[in-house]
């Protein structure tokens, strides 16, 4: 099972950014893929972004509008989220996650999953 260390979250105001980094510790194939997903206090977690690892295609969350991006460094198995225009309705904890989903926005199909860390965006 792929191990994922998450970096980068943090406490930061209102319209500040922020990059959250994950990286994988086993090897990729081919519909291999990562993502983002955010649990907030009281709410389920819910899907952020993701990368199909082969190609690059990006899928993202409706709320996001423009204002995140995923990339991934293919070579250091590590992707990151770089998060604009903070609000504070994105105070959550973000889980990066790994594997072979059918469907990259459904938590179903990826396996491993990170520890969280917490973002937290004051008004």
């Amino acid at each position: 099972q792929v191990q994922l260390v998450e970096s980068g979250g943090g406490l930061v105001q209102a319209g500040d950014s922020l990059r959250l980094s994950c990286a994988a510790s086993g090897g990729t194939a081919s519909n291999y893929a990562m993502g983002w997903f955010r649990r907030a206090p009281q709410k389920e977690r819910e899907f952020v972004a993701a990368v199909r690892w082969s190609t690059g295609t990006t899928y993202y969350g409706d709320f996001v509008k423009g204002r995140f991006t995923i990339s991934r460094d293919y070579n250091k198995n590590t992707v990151h989220l770089q998060m604009n225009s903070l609000k504070a309705e994105d105070t959550a904890v973000y889980y990066c996650a790994a594997g072979y989903p059918a469907q990259l926005t459904r938590q179903r199909g990826y396996a491993s999953w990170g520890q969280g860390t917490q973002v937290t965006v004051s008004s």
